[in-house]
């Protein structure tokens, strides 16, 4: 009979990359409070002048591990620093650490990534390709690993409307191109249909790891848009501003008035933590697995996580929900009242962006310059609006996935490991979510409590007032100069 998940990981010692991320840090904090382990080894670069073991002593008192402090006091004694760069030769580790990294691990969880659509096709193959390229080598020589899971994204394959879970053709190798880099002018081409060079490495480093980790106890897990906890450690959190999490921040606060979204469009989020069971899932069926010696060889497999084949959940429906939890506790930061038009055809955005940001935003930086200050929303309108169109392919889009091994793991599940490490999203209570979501989003990226909601809601009816007032004044002059001229 196979052990259950926290039987597999006792007395083991697990490798995490990526540990400082949103995913990388719910990941530790749930192996560490629910995992019987010997040891947990976390890679960490040094950072803006901050060594690895500041960055990790910083880290571990946010918030996010609240609840592991009160369970599990003495949880640092468990967490090992390893101080690396997976973007430097040899991932930038000292001898007596890979040493101890070959002889001690049993678990590798490759997390690491750059997920900056925008990044350069060099820098983001460094460290998705060539760090990923790294990890497999130094996992080779690892003297007792028992499973490792390779971190991918569920839109590594956009290009193609239907995703399933298996390996895809890639039109360059990760040799060939590294052979281009500093060939700018060859990214457009090499990308082909791939929206960013996010998704284009992610591809790639998943045919290294069926080409170099043939050899490996290995799988990919692959979620989509993961969104904030749902209840664990703490519902809610969140510490980013990618995806639809910076699209509710910037509508609700007034500050955006158009971005392109089609509303019946599925939109496809994960919670976190939801996400991390299913990753802690997934290598323990990988280790299960490859107890039988005769799988090794065998093609690694890959395991789509995603909401839209049990619940899919309409860009209307977040909206709509989103917008009703707003008016209960508007922030109190807001510039204006919350405003939107969506729209589709990219002319139409440019005509709707200049109307609805430029110009306001041109009025605001005029008045500033008045007062003597420096003029700054022009700027922060063409910063943002370069983010959004990088979701454009995301917001207007809609993806047919498929996830048979990951609903044939959850049925391989026992009740306990179910209560523990939940992860089906079956009949998911969207609307019980995306109200954390929405408080999430207030606390935790506009840093505001609920005891400002009397007087923000009192700003919020005043912004509405001087909303109305702004669209009679257009309405009046628009009619006026119609007038004058017909």
């Amino acid at each position: 009979m196979e052990a259950c998940i926290p039987e597999t990981f006792r007395n083991g010692t697990v490798l995490v990359t990526g540990s400082t991320g949103f995913l990388g840090k719910i990941l530790v904090e749930k192996i560490l409070r629910a995992c019987p382990i010997k040891k947990i080894a976390i890679i960490v670069r040094n950072k803006k002048g901050i060594n690895a073991n500041q960055r990790v002593a910083d880290i571990y008192k946010q918030a996010v591990y609240d609840r592991l402090r009160i369970e599990k006091p003495d949880f640092m004694d468990l967490i090992k620093i390893i101080e690396g760069n997976l973007e430097d030769s040899s991932m930038g580790l000292i001898t007596a650490h890979r040493d101890w990294i070959i002889e001690n691990v049993n678990f590798v969880f490759h997390c690491a990534a750059t997920i900056k659509f925008n990044e350069t096709l060099e820098s983001a193959s460094k460290i998705n390709i060539l760090g990923t390229e790294k990890l497999l080598s130094l996992a080779t020589q690892m003297k007792n690993l028992k499973g490792f899971v390779h971190v991918s994204t569920a839109y590594s394959h956009c290009p193609k409307n239907e995703i399933k879970e298996q390996y895809y053709p890639v039109p360059i190798t990760a040799k060939e191109l590294k052979n281009m880099f500093g060939l700018d002018d060859s990214t457009p081409r090499i990308l082909e249909d791939w929206p960013n060079t996010y998704c284009f490495t992610k591809a790639i480093a998943e045919n290294l790891v069926l080409i170099n980790g043939i050899h490996l106890p290995i799988s990919v897990f692959r979620p989509s848009i993961i969104g904030c906890t749902k209840s664990e450690p703490d519902p809610g959190w969140l510490e980013n501003m990618n995806g639809p999490s910076a699209i509710v921040a910037g509508v609700m606060t007034g500050f955006l008035r158009t971005v392109p979204i089609v509303r019946n469009k599925i939109t496809d989020i994960v919670p976190a933590d939801y996400t991390v069971n299913a990753l802690i899932s997934v290598m323990w069926d990988t280790a299960n697995r490859y107890q039988d010696s005769n799988l090794i060889n065998q093609e690694p497999k890959i395991y789509n996580y995603v909401s839209s084949v049990e619940s899919p959940l309409l860009w209307g429906r977040y909206i709509e929900e989103m917008n009703g939890h707003y008016h209960e506790a508007p922030p109190l930061q807001s510039v204006w009242y919350m405003f939107c038009i969506f729209y589709t055809h990219l002319w139409i955005g440019k005509i709707l962006r200049f109307l609805l940001h430029r110009i306001p935003a041109a009025l605001v930086d005029f008045l500033l310059i008045v007062c003597g200050k420096s003029p700054k929303m022009l700027k922060m309108y063409v910063k943002t609006e370069c983010m959004i169109d990088l979701l454009y392919v995301f917001t207007t889009r809609q993806w047919k996935f498929d996830n048979s091994n990951t609903r044939e793991l959850w049925s391989l599940l026992s009740q306990d490991d179910r209560n523990t490490f939940w992860y089906s999203l079956e009949e998911f209570d969207w609307a019980s979510y995306i109200k954390v979501y929405f408080y999430g989003i207030r606390n935790h990226v506009l840093h505001e409590e609920l005891s400002n909601v009397d007087t923000a809601t009192v700003k919020n009816r005043k912004l509405f007032w001087l909303h109305q007032l702004c669209i009679s004044v257009i309405i009046y002059v628009t009619f006026q100069v119609c007038w004058t001229f017909l």
